[in-house]
């Protein structure tokens, strides 16, 4: 299992918490540090059956800037979200995390953390 985490998010910091007391087996990947390239966030979204859009932090100041609130959610404009997030991966919503038999979730609540353990 790998688990997608910003170190300063409280939500990750529960993540781990949650999947530490299950002595559940992961790995973790800092994706500030070690973002995910285009046709890896194009996987994961089909794991997680949502579109770009979903999965992006609309309140960061990256997205302002990039004048994301303008952009249409439609699949002609589904490339351009998916190359900011791979350009700006703090507008990633995290924790993202994928478990070894292929599903996949954004482990924001503890039941959604839970749905991945073995």
């Amino acid at each position: 299992m790998e688990i997608w985490i910003n170190p300063d998010c409280s939500k990750c910091r529960s993540a781990l918490s949650i999947l530490d007391a299950e002595s559940a087996s992961y790995t973790v990947r800092r994706y500030l540090e070690d973002p995910p390239a285009e046709g890896e966030l194009r996987d994961v979204l089909g794991r997680l059956g949502l579109e770009p859009w979903d999965i992006t932090r609309t309140g960061e100041k990256a997205a302002a800037e990039l004048g994301m609130d303008g952009w249409p959610r439609d699949a002609r404009s589904r490339d351009r979200w998916i190359t900011a997030l791979a350009r700006h991966p703090i507008l990633i919503q995290r924790p993202i995390i994928t478990a070894d038999d292929g599903s996949t979730v954004v482990g924001r609540t503890e039941d959604a953390v839970r749905s991945v353990l073995p």
